[in-house]
């Protein structure tokens, strides 16, 4: 590593008339970039699907995933059962979000599925969610849930089964 002294002597030397920016000891390249961006890294940012998906099937998994979501928060917080989740999860994945209610009711002292005495008027809410599709019928998605002050996530895998989506994994963090 040459020091800041000996940059400068070089640029002098090259002839290039111009002297890098320097901040402390760090030589930093300030020239603009003027080269057009490339077409494949703006593709990569629309979205991020591994495989090309129809617009509407992607609008579908969106509504469902954001529905689903939003169903096993309420699940989880008492305010609805876990039995009304039966035909959107595999048995895995209901058993995993009927231990969480139960855990959750066990803190709160009330009772899965049967609502919760209302100390303030805040509820969880699903914040945000994306979606992204590995093949035409596996999605993974991802779920911000705002409770008051504080944030949480989901992310889980629905796969297309017999014309609906189904979810097969679902992690809470």
């Amino acid at each position: 590593m040459k020091p800041i002294r000996a940059l400068h002597d070089t640029a002098s030397r090259r002839g290039t008339g111009r002297r890098p920016s320097v901040q402390g000891t760090l030589a930093l390249d300030l020239t603009p970039e003027t080269a057009p961006p490339c077409p494949e890294s703006q593709a990569l940012n629309e979205g991020a699907d591994v495989v090309l998906i129809n617009p509407r099937t992607a609008a579908d998994a969106q509504r469902w995933s954001l529905a689903f979501a939003q169903a096993v928060v309420e699940v989880i917080c008492g305010d609805r059962p876990a039995s009304q989740l039966v035909r959107w999860c595999t048995p895995e994945v209901h058993h995993e979000i009927g231990y969480r209610a139960a855990v959750v009711a066990r803190a709160g002292a009330h009772r899965p599925g049967q609502g919760r005495v209302r100390v303030s008027s805040i509820r969880p809410q699903v914040a945000s969610i994306r979606t992204c599709f590995l093949t035409a019928a596996t999605v993974e998605l991802c779920a911000v849930v705002r409770h008051g002050e504080r944030s949480r996530f989901l992310a889980g895998r629905i796969e297309r089964r017999d014309d609906r989506w189904l979810c097969t994994e679902l992690e809470f963090g």
